[in-house]
């Protein structure tokens, strides 16, 4: 026992020291690259945030990277509901097409939305008003093909956690799937689907990989501030470059402390209230007692 006991301090001291020693070259790397922008970017930061050019990509960056957050949870609840409570036709390969799209390339993606939108049919849309190649609106559908995986994937790791007895005895007091859904499993999950949304919203609104591929970067038209950023960058301006970045830095921090916040404030309450739900109101559904 006591020599079972010393070699698993051992073990752990063999993992601190590397948790330790990886933590260090993350913070040497991350940390250099944010105090170079950091330091780069105040000089000329205030003037930056004013211009024209910085607030119409702000804008769009905000405008486009809400609606597809919108639209992808939209799309993320039920898919995720229907991986994890239900038996589904083709589950194993939804869920295996959906993990796919995960290690996939940007560019790849964006580049698959053009060959699409730039076939006949990518065409009639077109005709029918429906434009979406080098338009706000194909940024809106490079964030959705990205991110949809993304979310769905955080949403379903969260269903799978919560305590599904509970949806069972309602469901022995009479009821059906959708009003557990509604009044069971989304309030035991709200505090991971709030970090999701804000997760999700904070990769739409960096996502530039995809986005260039399909609608690339024009000036007052397509430019999202990852957008700005390359333009910059391309035309030598490197001082409103960083400027940029440093803003979208801050953005960065303000979203992820809100989700990590929000997250960790629901689930206390969770825990406070102790999981109760009150199924009382399920006793009497079609005017008998179950």
């Amino acid at each position: 026992m006591k020599s079972w006991n010393k070699n698993r301090h051992k073990r752990f001291d063999l993992f601190s020291a590397i948790t330790i020693m990886t933590a260090l070259l993350v913070i040497f790397f991350i940390g250099s690259a944010i105090s170079a922008v950091i330091v780069s970017g105040i000089p000329c930061f205030a003037e930056t945030i004013r211009s024209p050019e910085v607030l119409f990509a702000f804008r769009l960056s905000f405008t486009t990277a809400s609606i597809s957050t919108i639209i992808v949870m939209a799309l993320s609840l039920p898919t995720a509901y229907a991986l994890t409570r239900t038996d589904m036709p083709f589950k194993r390969l939804s869920g295996l097409m959906i993990e796919l799209t995960l290690s996939l390339p940007y560019i790849l993606l964006g580049l698959s939305l053009l060959i699409i939108f730039s076939s006949p049919a990518g065409k009639w849309l077109k005709g029918h008003g429906f434009k979406v190649v080098f338009s706000p609106v194909g940024i809106v559908m490079a964030h959705i093909l990205v991110n949809l995986p993304y979310a769905i994937r955080l949403i379903r790791t969260a269903f799978e956690a919560s305590d599904q007895r509970l949806e069972f005895i309602a469901q022995t007091l009479g009821a059906s799937p959708w009003k557990c859904f509604l009044t069971i499993l989304l309030p035991l999950c709200r505090g991971s689907l709030i970090s999701a949304f804000i997760l999700t919203w904070s990769r739409a609104l960096g996502e530039f990989g995809a986005t260039l591929m399909l609608v690339g970067v024009t000036r007052f038209k397509t430019e999202t501030l990852p957008g700005s950023i390359y333009l910059s960058i391309s035309t030598g301006n490197n001082p409103t470059a960083m400027a940029t970045a440093m803003l979208m830095l801050l953005i960065s921090g303000c979203t992820l402390f809100l989700a990590q916040f929000m997250g960790k404030s629901w689930y206390q309450h969770e825990r406070q209230v102790g999981g109760q739900i009150n199924y009382t109101k399920y006793r009497n559904l079609n005017g008998r007692e179950r």
